[in-house]
């Protein structure tokens, strides 16, 4: 990470900056790799920050001085004990290929393990599949995603496990 960029744990009082931060990365990001027609039906659903999540602890927002510029994190799965959900990972597009999303997700994977969980799950998008794998994620399926009624959205499901060198 760069030396005027800031990783710290999200508060309630993010959520503007973290829609913000939703709103100028999905819509450019993943116009590539989907159609206008799930587009313009999913980003009003998938640009909205979580208020339960930025309470959690278990997320975390990345700034570049008083703007937030990566945001992420992880929830339980309520199956099982020891899986955990990557949540709302999203970097802005002009910050793209410094490794913020990395460090930002390494962050992630130390938090989940110091909470005993052994394996991470991620719901993709279609443009993500790449940067997962890298970070060894795998066992690829592709899923459809229920947003509201009607609406659903295609993601690629892969899988992590967890380790010791995760939590350095």
């Amino acid at each position: 990470m760069q030396d005027q960029l800031t990783l710290r744990a999200a508060k309630l009082a993010d959520i503007g900056q973290v829609d913000d931060l939703l709103a100028r990365s999905y819509p450019r990001l993943l116009r590539p790799d989907y159609p206008p027609s799930m587009l313009v039906l999913a980003l009003p659903l998938i640009t909205k920050a979580q208020p339960g999540l930025l309470r959690s602890g278990r997320y975390f927002v990345v700034e570049d001085g008083d703007r937030v510029v990566a945001a992420g994190g992880w929830s339980p799965d309520r199956r099982t004990p020891t899986r955990g959900h990557v949540r709302h990972l999203a970097t802005d597009p002009d910050y793209l290929r410094r490794g913020i999303a990395r460090s930002l997700l390494k962050t992630v994977f130390a938090h989940a393990l110091r909470h005993g969980l052994r394996e991470m799950e991620t719901w993709s998008t279609r443009t993500a599949v790449p940067f997962y794998a890298a970070l060894g994620f795998e066992d690829a399926q592709e899923i459809s995603v229920p947003l509201a009624p009607g609406i659903s959205f295609a993601a690629v499901r892969m899988r992590r496990l967890l380790s010791g060198q995760d939590g350095q």
